[in-house]
């Protein structure tokens, strides 16, 4: 196995204890809820990975509070929207017939990174039955987070998105960026958008049996996300927070008024 190497721009370890104290000094505080998007590799040397970034949220919000991550698990979707790479033609039949079903314990993320890649697993942690778009929650109100997680719209009004919107919860950078913002998913479902209806389908379990579901969302776009982003901060600096959590920068948001920001730059914004 290769040996991972300090990082240079670390002057010492990172460590769970540094993490809290990083986190509490950003405004992060016992009892909030928060949606946490996290880049391992961008907060430096962390002493014992990913695990360490976890233990560290949860010491910092405690179980009153109620720490959530996108846990999204994309490679289960209909062979007609595999695109990278395509597969044959003569595939499609083969994976909708032999897909595993998607299983909450079971199931991997995918290009979440390996911060929410672990914290899906950890003990008390649940997860929202989507098969491409699921959220993970731990704390007080992990379940009201995560529970009936409608699978049609997949990031609206029945999604743990809007969940975190109604506990008036904050979102939180760790190393990244407005570019995988997804409460601003949330926006464009609010938004006077003529956004394309699109037909999904995906191996989930119902009563214990694997079905092959189809269901139908929005066709969202996260490409100017990062304008929109920039925007939020010039004109509402009162909702945004900036430090660091090891080398790595960090950001505190308040939800609501970045998805209602949202709503209205994208409609003003987009064609």
């Amino acid at each position: 196995m290769e040996e991972t190497l300090p990082d240079e721009r670390s002057p010492e370890p990172i460590t769970v204890d540094s993490i809290t104290r990083d986190l509490r000094a950003l405004g992060l505080e016992s009892g909030e809820t928060v949606l946490v998007h996290g880049s391992l590799s961008s907060l430096g040397w962390v002493c014992g990975g990913a695990p360490a970034v976890v233990d560290a949220l949860q010491r910092v919000i405690g179980e009153d509070g109620t720490i959530v991550m996108p846990t999204h698990s994309p490679g289960n979707r209909d062979p007609t929207n595999m695109g990278k790479p395509p597969v044959p033609d003569s595939w499609y039949d083969t994976i909708r017939e032999r897909m595993p079903p998607y299983r909450p314990a079971v199931t991997p993320t995918h290009g979440m990174g390996a911060i929410a890649e672990c914290f899906r697993s950890y003990p008390g942690v649940r997860r929202s039955r989507h098969p491409q778009h699921s959220f993970a929650a731990w704390g007080s109100d992990a379940e009201f987070v995560t529970e009936d997680h409608s699978y049609d719209y997949s990031l609206g009004e029945e999604s743990p998105l809007a969940r975190v919107y109604d506990l008036a919860g904050d979102v939180l950078f760790l190393g990244t960026t407005h570019a995988t913002n997804t409460s601003l998913h949330l926006a464009e479902y609010r938004a006077d958008l003529d956004l394309e209806v699109t037909d999904h389908a995906s191996a989930v379990l119902v009563d214990g049996d694997r079905e092959w579901l189809e269901w139908e969302d929005l066709a969202v776009d996260d490409e100017d996300f990062p304008d929109c982003g920039a925007a939020f901060e010039r004109e509402r600096p009162e909702a945004v927070d900036t430090g660091s959590v090891g080398v790595g920068e960090a950001k505190l948001l308040a939800q609501r008024p970045l998805v209602d920001f949202a709503v209205e730059w994208f409609e003003s914004n987009r064609d």
